[in-house]
């Protein structure tokens, strides 16, 4: 007896299955770095400790910027989320640096898997080395009686909006790595970048406070809507369904034409 041919429903699901195991490969493996260097994870407590600690509760005093009902450590615990995961995603491409130099991503780039799948899998364990980040944040608020929703819905929101994050902002700096190629320049570049992206958010301040031009920076910077996401499911819980689509049509957005970018100057690092 014959055998049938395949539709191509099961051809089609049989590709996406196998572009899910190659994923779920890179990320295994970016995953297992970190599990051999837990010190990483106490070291990033440091920098959201002290924007919550020492700048949110000294700015807290002055009363300077204007939060409307909120207090300005319930406005900033989201800004500060997302500032800490900008900060470990734009360093993230210093890691393909050091596996060219290791000889490592001669041999991934070899492999079957296509170039979207290699960064694709790259920026979601970046979006789940993240993820730390809303565990070391939660407690420092705990303990300075900022007001976290913790129903079910809010924490998959934030889960989901910190793995975006990272998504988008690791992937910047893959490309970021594939054009500098040297280590040296990524940190000098990676650092120059880092605080235009978060200044030129409403992470610390309302976007109304903002001159001009600097709204106009705002209104296209990915970090922005991240925080509008993160500040809702967090802590007001007051956006409505059509401002959260678009928060997350910009960001997914974002993500695509970074991953269209990646992907056609990803093997470029090796030359």
């Amino acid at each position: 007896m014959s055998n049938k041919p395949e539709t191509p429903f099961h051809t089609y699901k049989k590709i996406f299955l196998k572009r899910m195991e190659q994923i779920g490969a890179i990320v295994e493996a970016d995953i297992r770095k970190l599990s051999h260097d837990p010190f990483e994870l106490l070291t990033r407590m440091i920098q959201p400790a002290i924007w919550l600690l020492i700048f949110g509760q000294a700015m807290a005093k002055t009363k300077a910027v204007p939060t409307g009902s909120l207090s300005y450590l319930d406005y900033i615990a989201p800004g500060i989320l997302a500032q800490s995961i900008l900060f470990i995603a734009i360093f993230y491409g210093i890691a393909l640096i050091w596996e060219r130099d290791m000889g490592i991503l001669h041999k991934i780039l070899v492999t079957p898997a296509p170039r979207s799948i290699l960064v694709i899998g790259r920026a979601l364990a970046a979006g789940i080395r993240g993820l730390s980040q809303i565990f070391i944040i939660y407690v420092i608020s705990l303990f300075l009686g900022i007001h976290i929703r913790f129903d079910l819905t809010a924490l998959l929101g934030v889960v989901v909006t910190v793995m975006l994050g990272g998504a988008i902002f690791s992937t910047f700096s893959l490309i970021i790595a594939a054009i500098v190629k040297k280590r040296e320049r990524f940190m000098g570049i990676g650092q120059v970048l880092t605080m235009p992206l978060f200044f030129a958010s409403n992470a610390l301040y309302p976007i109304e406070m903002m001159p001009d031009w600097l709204k106009t920076l705002s209104k296209i910077n990915p970090l922005t809507y991240q925080v509008n996401a993160l500040r809702n499911f967090m802590i007001t819980g007051s956006s409505t369904v059509y401002e959260l689509a678009n928060d997350f049509a910009v960001c997914i957005l974002a993500f695509l034409i970074l991953v269209v970018i990646a992907t056609k100057i990803y093997p470029k690092i090796l030359y």
